[in-house]
């Protein structure tokens, strides 16, 4: 199996609700969650500082600024597809966009690509990659040369590979998180998160990492999902992934780097320095998700990981950073999923201009060569969500 359908298979179960990660993975003991007469307590309290949304409309903009350069073959070893889709404001005013599975190279008349290079073409796969935005014009940024790219983020052995997460500024050093995962047999299905990562890049040296070090990671969470700074901490949200249900965790570290002491946000709304206290402070987002910062609250924005391969994108608002969210509120019904095709990972891009809180969501099928036919699939897509 190429690297290009493991990390389609992956993403394929995670979607279904499904794990096959071997239970010893998964550490974290059960957490406790509110009672029935706290959640409702909570939904009072919210409602104080709660956003309401009131429309999400397609971000033409940013939608169309992919798909040009994904189409454009001028040059024939830059980006067509990825998902993923971080973004992050660099120093000096460019917008840097984090992506997982990325494809490079050319496109075909009439909307196709030829195979990946795995498979006989002459398309590069790599499991993840960089484009940087400025003035409305993209480049991609890959590691390797351009006879052989390679991910900014290489793997440490063809066992292993990278996929990004949120990223954040520190010191004007850009601190990209990413979750390995590894490869432990020789089926199809033998692979598994190992642990999480933060990789910082000099923001004019972006094709390869300064440094690499572990975070946390003894305790199922990937702390990859979401970054947040407010109020003198940056917070780091997790996902602990069962298959189903997925449970939201949140960290935070005094400042901006996330090499600082991380603390724990504990059921009884206490931090602590042990990260076995981490508690699941509530279930259905995605592995990717975000919490903004809108008026006198906070957004969390995810798809709703409460169906099955869910069309819905969904938030939820709180009064800190922390929670609790409540209330969920309908955002957005993605039209492309139907078949084959299903979305997923929506989250909040609150640095990039738009009408509103500008929200991307991915875009992917069930069937390989279904991104061979037709490279529109696999791209970002791009909204503009406003609230009253």
């Amino acid at each position: 199996m190429t690297r290009f359908r493991s990390a389609l298979a992956s993403l394929t179960i995670a979607m279904l609700g499904l794990t096959v990660v071997p239970q010893h993975a998964w550490a974290a003991p059960p957490k406790p969650v509110p009672s029935a007469a706290q959640q409702e307590q909570q939904v009072t309290l919210a409602s104080a500082c709660a956003p309401t949304v009131k429309s999400a409309t397609t971000n033409a903009r940013l939608t169309s600024l992919f798909t040009n350069y994904g189409n454009d073959n001028s040059r024939l070893d830059d980006w067509t597809g990825a998902d993923g889709t971080y973004s992050l404001r660099l120093p000096s005013g460019k917008e840097l966009w984090i992506f997982s599975d990325t494809f490079l190279g050319q496109v075909n008349p009439g909307g196709s690509r030829p195979p990946v290079v795995e498979e006989g073409g002459t398309t590069v796969f790599l499991n993840n990659s960089f484009a940087v935005e400025r003035g409305g014009k993209l480049s991609t940024i890959y590691g390797g040369t351009p006879q052989k790219p390679a991910a900014v983020m290489p793997p440490r052995d063809k066992d292993h590979w990278f996929w990004a997460g949120d990223a954040t500024l520190a010191g004007g050093i850009v601190e990209v998180t990413y979750q390995e995962y590894e490869r432990y047999g020789p089926g199809a299905w033998d692979w598994r998160w190992h642990r999480n990562t933060v990789a910082r890049f000099a923001p004019g040296r972006l094709d390869r990492p300064i440094s690499v070090h572990d975070l946390p990671s003894g305790h199922g969470v990937s702390w990859a999902s979401a970054t947040l700074k407010d109020g003198g901490y940056t917070y780091i949200y997790g996902v602990e992934d069962l298959g189903s249900p997925k449970y939201m965790h949140v960290a935070r570290v005094k400042g901006q780097s996330l090499l600082g002491s991380w603390e724990y946000l504990k059921a009884d709304g206490t931090w602590s320095r042990n990260e076995a206290d981490s508690a699941r402070i509530m279930s259905g987002v995605a592995n990717e998700f975000s919490v903004s910062r809108v008026g006198s609250g906070y957004v969390l924005i995810t798809h709703d990981t409460t169906e099955v391969l869910s069309r819905n994108i969904v938030a939820y608002a709180s009064c800190s950073p922390f929670g609790p969210f409540t209330g969920k509120q309908h955002i957005y019904a993605t039209p492309e999923t139907n078949g084959n095709i299903f979305t997923y990972n929506a989250h909040a891009h609150p640095e990039v201009a738009g009408n509103g809180l500008v929200v991307s969501y991915n875009v992917n099928s069930f069937v390989n060569t279904d991104h061979y036919r037709d490279v529109s699939i696999y791209r970002p897509r791009f909204l503009d969500v406003t609230f009253q």
